[in-house]
C-alpha cells in the first residue's frame, strides 16, 4: 500500500562543480531565521518584527564517497562549497555553498565506520522534477 502526495527521498548526494562525489544514506533539514522586534517609544508591546537572514543547517549521516571521488583522493575534511542535492519525486532540493560545521566517526571492530556530518549552507533551492 502506497500513500499518495507523500514524496520520499529518491537520491541524497554531495555535488562538486556538478559531479557527484558522494552519497548520503539520511539527512535531516533544520531553517532557523533571526528576526527582531520593532520597538517604539510609549509602546507596550512591538509595533512590527523585520525579517532576518535564514541560517539552513543540516545533519548528514552515512556519508559514502563515490568511487571516482575514492581515485582523486576525496577527503570530507577538506570539503567547502559543496552542494547538497535532494531528489525527490515531484522536486530537487539543492543545498549550495555548504561548508561542514562538525564532523564525528564512530566505530567498532568489524563494523562499517558511522559518520556524521553537520552542514551549514548559504543558500536552498527548490526546483520542479
Amino acid at each position: 500500500m502506497s500513500i499518495a502526495g507523500f514524496p520520499t527521498s529518491s537520491d541524497i548526494y554531495l555535488e562538486i562543480n556538478g559531479v557527484k562525489v558522494a552519497v548520503v544514506q539520511s539527512y535531516s533539514a533544520r531553517a532557523s531565521k533571526t528576526s527582531k522586534a520593532v520597538e517604539a517609544f510609549g509602546e507596550a508591546e512591538p509595533v512590527a518584527t523585520v525579517p532576518g537572514q535564514t541560517t539552513h543547517t543540516l545533519e548528514l549521516t552515512r556519508l559514502y564517497a563515490t568511487d571516482e571521488a575514492i581515485r582523486d583522493g576525496l577527503d570530507f575534511y577538506s570539503l567547502n562549497g559543496f552542494s547538497l542535492v535532494i531528489c525527490k519525486p515531484d522536486r530537487k532540493i539543492i543545498y549550495s555553498d555548504c561548508q561542514w560545521s562538525n564532523i564525528s566517526e564512530a566505530g567498532t571492530l568489524g563494523d562499517m565506520v558511522v559518520e556524521k556530518v553537520t552542514v551549514v549552507a548559504t543558500k536552498r533551492i527548490e526546483t520542479g522534477v
